[in-house]
């Protein structure tokens, strides 16, 4: 099993969905950066279940915890550990359908290749309750990234049917960040709750697209030809789970230009060259151009749903029905968004550190 991201700059995600914990190893971090967890936690506060219409019954605390890596305020140079316990657990609904396959689950897949030994318990490793350490890290990549004057932001641009009006950056970060589905149209948003409610009224789930984007990114990041900025980006967002597709700047609507329609002509503002428009979305030769790199992903309606679907019993090999209880979010879009925001930044960062536009010591 592959538990860890990046070369530079390393991640490695630890624990279980119904385990005792989740955590993060981050090796590589630069020395004499100011981190507490009150800068982590703001970011986990914002992927943890809230009183959003789409959310998950499952109140975890996620108190973030910093076991290691940190002294005096600084980190140090050696590994940080990251940690949040796993509180609110009930194994009882996953116990009645332990060898029925959910369906669009990994349940299948797992007990295949790990001999049936995978842990059931909640999706175990392949549950988005893993994406608690991708956030973790990703907190730590954003300061990392400040410090260079990048920033990310992602929003809600769709759910269901319902889409948001294409908005400035400038609204994205003053609205998004506020709204409940943090979506930066407060109408579309409305619109959006409404889908969602009926919906989970009739036993079922939706999904959506989440935009991401990444301002002031330095001109030169990606490694080509095969470590490129948006080769590994598209990896990082790929492995949160529900992501199902991703897509850069006008992504699938260029294979519908013209290149005169889809080309971004280079032009000089304020002394630097930069593009009249960014269809490229901010990557060119799969190196950054300097231009705010701008990536969309689409997200699966969530896979546990109360309706009764056929799947088959792999322990006694008949195909039968299943009716999945627990608590699952009705829509997994608005906490999947800082989510996507950690994946860039962990990308980022690791290609800003070789670079070497982020040192080993930051002084």
């Amino acid at each position: 099993m592959s538990s860890s991201l990046g070369k530079l700059f390393t991640v490695t995600s630890f624990g279980e969905s119904h385990g005792k914990c989740v955590g993060v190893v981050i090796d590589g971090c630069p020395a004499g950066l100011p981190l507490t967890v009150a800068d982590i936690q703001k970011d986990v506060e914002q992927r943890r279940a809230g009183a959003s219409v789409a959310s998950t019954s499952r109140k975890e605390k996620d108190e973030a915890e910093i076991l290691s890596g940190v002294a005096a305020g600084f980190t140090t140079g050696a590994p940080l550990c990251l940690l949040i316990m796993n509180e609110d657990v009930d194994d009882s609904d996953y116990e009645k359908i332990r060898s029925k396959l959910r369906p669009a689950h990994a349940d299948f897949t797992a007990a295949v290749k790990y001999g049936g030994f995978s842990d059931w318990r909640g999706g175990g490793r392949f549950s988005g309750r893993m994406t608690a350490t991708f956030v973790m890290a990703g907190a730590v990549a954003r300061k990392l990234l400040s410090a260079i004057g990048v920033e990310i932001l992602a929003h809600t641009v769709a759910i269901g049917s319902v889409s948001a009006k294409p908005m400035t950056y400038k609204s994205i970060k003053q609205k998004a960040l506020k709204d409940p589905l943090y979506c930066a149209d407060a109408a579309a948003s409305q619109k959006m709750a409404e889908l969602i409610a009926a919906v989970k009224k009739e036993g079922d789930s939706l999904g959506g697209i989440i935009e991401g984007i990444a301002l002031n990114v330095p001109v030169g990041l990606g490694e080509p030809i095969f470590d490129t900025l948006d080769g590994d980006l598209a990896k990082a967002l790929l492995a949160i789970p529900a992501v199902k597709g991703v897509e850069f700047g006008a992504g699938f609507a260029a294979a519908r230009k013209k290149g005169s329609e889809n080309n971004d002509p280079f032009i000089i503002k304020d002394g630097k060259i930069v593009t009249a428009t960014n269809h490229a979305g901010g990557i060119l030769g799969g190196i950054s151009s300097g231009m705010p790199v701008v990536v969309r992903v689409a997200v699966k309606p969530t896979a546990s749903i109360a309706l009764e679907q056929a799947t088959v019993d792999i322990k006694k090999m008949k195909e039968t029905t299943i009716k999945v209880g627990g608590r699952h979010d009705a829509c997994i879009v608005p906490r999947a968004v800082p989510v996507v925001e950690a994946m860039m930044a962990l990308t980022l960062a690791d290609f800003a550190m070789r670079a070497g536009i982020i040192p080993r010591v930051l002084k």
